[in-house]
C-alpha cells in the first residue's frame, strides 16, 4: 500500500469513529428533544383534564378514546397508588384516517373526592414520525457528507504534503549511477523531507565517487594487464622462431603461450563482467533477436562443424527486445558456445525462438547440473575441468539477464541440457 493511502487510511479511521459516535449522539439527542416536547404537551393536557374534572364530572365517565384524546376509568386505591406517569409509544385505530396510527400515550392516576381514576392521554405521532424520518435522512446525509468531505480534504492535503517525497522517489527510481545527475531541489518547508533530500544527495555523491574509482581501477587494471601480456606473447613468439630450441623447450614455450592466451581471455571476460554488473552499457534500443541468433550461428558454424555438431534454428515468431546490441550478441554467443563446448561427438544444438523467449538445448552425457551452482563463477563439471573453459560464460549470461530483468531457467530432460531466457 502506498504511503499516501496508508496515511489517509490511518487518519480517516479515527475520524470515522469519532463522527460515527457524534452522529449517534446527535441523533439520540434530537429524538430526546422531540419526545420531550411531546411529553410536555401530554403532561400539560393531563393537568387541564384533571382541572376540568373538578368542574365537570362528565369527564370522569369518558372511558373510551372517541373524538377526544383521553380516557378515564375508576381504579382501586391500591392500584392507583402504584401508577406513576408512564410515557409509551403505541398504535391506535383512528376513525378519521381509518387505519392504525402511531401515538404517544401518557398513563397516570389522580384522585377526585376520595375516588381514584386512571387517566390515559394520547397525542398523534404522525407528524412527529415524518419529522423523525426527515431527521434521520438529514442525519445520514450529513454523516455521509462529512465523511466524504473529510476524506477528500485529507486526500488533497496529504497529496500536497507528500508531493516532495514522491518527486524525490521518482528521481531515485530513474537514477543511473553511470550518468552525471544531481538531485533537483525540492520545494518544501517540511524539515524531514529536506533532511531526506540532503541524505540522498550525500549517499548518491558517495556512491558515484566509489563507482568512478572502481571504474577507473578496472579500466587501468585491464589496460596494465593487457600490455605485459602482449609483451610476453611477443617474446615467446620470437623464441619459437629461433632454430636453436630443442623440442622440449619449444613445447614448454608453446604451453606458456597457451596459458598467456588464457590469461588474456580471463582479463577480457572479467572486465566485461564488471562492466555489465556496474551497468556501463546504456546503448539500448529495439532489435530483433532472430537476426542476432542467425549472426552468431554463422560465426560459430565452423567451430560446430569442427566438433561434428549440428546446429538447428526453429523460429515460430519474430522476437523484439530492447537492449544493447553488443550484450545481445554476448548473451546468444555465450549460450551457443556453452552448448557446443559441452556437447558430445556427433551431437546437436537446437536454438528455438518463441514468443518472448529463446531456448538453447544441447545433447550431453552429463547428468543434470546443480542449479544452485551453474551460475557461479569458475564452476565446472568433471568434463569441463579438463577443458579450456573459463567458467565465466553462464555467469555473464546471468549478469546480462539481471541487468535487463530477464528470467533464465535451466532444465534437463532425456540427456538434453536446456537454457531458456524469457524476455517478458
Amino acid at each position: 500500500m502506498k504511503l499516501l493511502n496508508q496515511s489517509l487510511l490511518y487518519s480517516s479511521i479515527p475520524i470515522f469513529i469519532v463522527i460515527s459516535i457524534w452522529a449517534v449522539v446527535f441523533y439520540s439527542n434530537m429524538l430526546d428533544e422531540i419526545y420531550d416536547s411531546i411529553d410536555d404537551g401530554l403532561d400539560n393536557y393531563k393537568l387541564l383534564i384533571i382541572q376540568k374534572s373538578k368542574r365537570d364530572t362528565v369527564v370522569l365517565h369518558k372511558s373510551e378514546f372517541d373524538e377526544s384524546n383521553y380516557a378515564v376509568k375508576e381504579v382501586p386505591a391500591s392500584l392507583a397508588i402504584n401508577i406513576k406517569d408512564v410515557y409509551s409509544d403505541t398504535l391506535m385505530y383512528m376513525l378519521n384516517e381509518e387505519e392504525m396510527e402511531p401515538v404517544r400515550m401518557l398513563t397516570t392516576a389522580f384522585r377526585h373526592q376520595d375516588t381514584y381514576y386512571e387517566l390515559k392521554v394520547i397525542s398523534s405521532m404522525v407528524e412527529e414520525d415524518d419529522q423523525i424520518a426527515n431527521l434521520t435522512k438529514a442525519a445520514i446525509g450529513l454523516y455521509v457528507l462529512l465523511l466524504l468531505s473529510i476524506i477528500l480534504i485529507n486526500n488533497f492535503v496529504l497529496q500536497k504534503l507528500w508531493k516532495p517525497f514522491y518527486e524525490l522517489l521518482e528521481y531515485l527510481k530513474s537514477f543511473r549511477i553511470d550518468k552525471d545527475q544531481t538531485i533537483p531541489q525540492i520545494k518544501t518547508q517540511t524539515q524531514e523531507f529536506i533532511e531526506l533530500r540532503n541524505a540522498a544527495d550525500t549517499l548518491i555523491s558517495h556512491s558515484v565517487e566509489i563507482f568512478n574509482h572502481q571504474k577507473l581501477f578496472i579500466e587501468n587494471a585491464a589496460h596494465e594487464l593487457q600490455t605485459p601480456l602482449a609483451v610476453i606473447t611477443n617474446k615467446l613468439e620470437l623464441l619459437l622462431e629461433e632454430n636453436n630450441l630443442t623440442d622440449a623447450d619449444a613445447q614448454t614455450i608453446f604451453q606458456v603461450m597457451q596459458t598467456t592466451a588464457r590469461l588474456v581471455q580471463y582479463n577480457k571476460t572479467l572486465l566485461l563482467l564488471s562492466k555489465i554488473e556496474n551497468k556501463q552499457f546504456s546503448n539500448n534500443h529495439p532489435l530483433f533477436l532472430n537476426e542476432i541468433v542467425h549472426q552468431v550461428v554463422t560465426e560459430l558454424e565452423d567451430f560446430a562443424q569442427f566438433k561434428n555438431i549440428k546446429l538447428t534454428i526453429e523460429e515460430t515468431t519474430w522476437v523484439e527486445v530492447n537492449m544493447d546490441p553488443y550484450l545481445a550478441n554476448i548473451l546468444v554467443s555465450n549460450l551457443l558456445r556453452n552448448a557446443i563446448f559441452h556437447n558430445v561427438k556427433n551431437g546437436h544444438v537446437l536454438l528455438r525462438i518463441e514468443i518472448g523467449s529463446l531456448t538453447v538445448s544441447n545433447t550431453s552425457k552429463n547428468k543434470k547440473l546443480e542449479e544452485s551452482k551453474i551460475y557461479e563463477r569458475y564452476y565446472k563439471t568433471k568434463i569441463t575441468d579438463k577443458s579450456k573453459s573459463t567458467g565465466l560464460g553462464l555467469p555473464i549470461v546471468q549478469a546480462i539477464c539481471n541487468l535487463y530483468a530477464f528470467k533464465i531457467k535451466y532444465a534437463y530432460n532425456a540427456n538434453h541440457h536446456s537454457f531458456t531466457v524469457k524476455f517478458t
